[in-house]
């Protein structure tokens, strides 16, 4: 019998993809592996284990400075210009709106793409294994055999491992997808609703100042928060790369700062322009 005979139209579909499917479901979830290269001499009893750092704690760390830079970048820009406060004001509103509502449907989409490929793989594995076990127990041996065991030793784990389908199922999506079925995707509601809320937070704090003040005042004090934030932000951003706070920090705020400062040259020729 052909392998694959016996799947369903659908699932064939499915079968002939699996390779740019597993490859997209783990750039989605970043899986990528790098072996580390050891310890170093300003890091010599460091462990950083990110593996199980928490899903939801990236997702607000990266809303937050998502909405500090676009929205700080904007206000800037709209403030170079010289117009009203009024209209700064309507300009930092419009952009944490926008942006709140990009990056939650954005993360809505992402979250809800991630699961049904990743349900799909496999549903279609877990319906291969039930109908086809003999050519899944050889293409699990010859995955053995690629990394190195012999071709006896390969056999007898493969068909250990078959025996028990639910540990079958989990070896194959490891082995063969490069998925983990422990691991959970998480609810697409959830991480939009969290997407949502870290970045209009993010973007409410360069927007705080013209709520109260206005002009040059007004552009120091923002600048001051956004710069205290963004720090903040970089430093806890080692809390999932395990790299210095200082350096994280600091790097994060020459970026926050540099995106504002050319918006605002930009703003200010452009009323200059204007004036001429």
């Amino acid at each position: 019998m052909d392998p694959g005979s016996s799947l369903p139209d659908e699932d064939r579909v499915t079968k002939s993809r699996v390779d740019v499917l597993s490859s997209f479901a783990r750039k989605m979830r970043g899986r990528r592996m790098v072996p580390h290269p050891g310890p170093t001499d300003d890091e010599p009893h460091s462990e950083h284990r990110t593996g199980g750092k928490s899903g939801a704690l990236r997702a607000a760390i990266f809303g937050v400075n998502d909405g500090l830079v676009s929205n700080l970048s904007l206000i800037f820009g709209v403030a170079g210009a010289g117009v009203d406060n009024e209209v700064v004001i309507l300009a930092g509103v419009a952009g944490l709106l926008a942006g709140a509502f990009s990056m939650a449907a954005g993360e809505y989409i992402s979250v809800r793409v991630q699961r049904e490929v990743f349900e799909r793989l496999i549903h279609l594995e877990a319906h291969e294994i039930g109908t086809e076990p003999e050519e899944e127990r050889a293409e699990l041996a010859e995955l053995y055999v690629r990394k190195g065991l012999s071709r006896e030793l390969a056999d007898r784990l493969s068909e250990e491992i078959m025996k028990d389908p639910a540990l079958a199922l989990d070896t194959h999506a490891r082995e063969e997808l490069g998925l983990d079925p422990d691991e959970g995707l998480g609810s697409p509601e959830a991480a939009a609703g969290a997407s949502f809320v870290t970045f209009s937070i993010g973007a409410f704090v360069p927007l705080v100042p013209f709520l109260f003040g206005s002009g040059s005042g007004a552009v120091a004090v923002s600048a001051g928060l956004s710069g205290a934030a963004l720090f903040g932000v970089g430093a806890a951003m080692t809390y999932l790369t395990g790299r210095s706070p200082l350096l994280s920090g600091t790097r994060m705020l020459l970026i926050g700062a540099g995106a504002a400062t050319i918006t605002y040259l930009v703003g200010t020729l452009l009323d200059a322009s204007v004036g001429i």
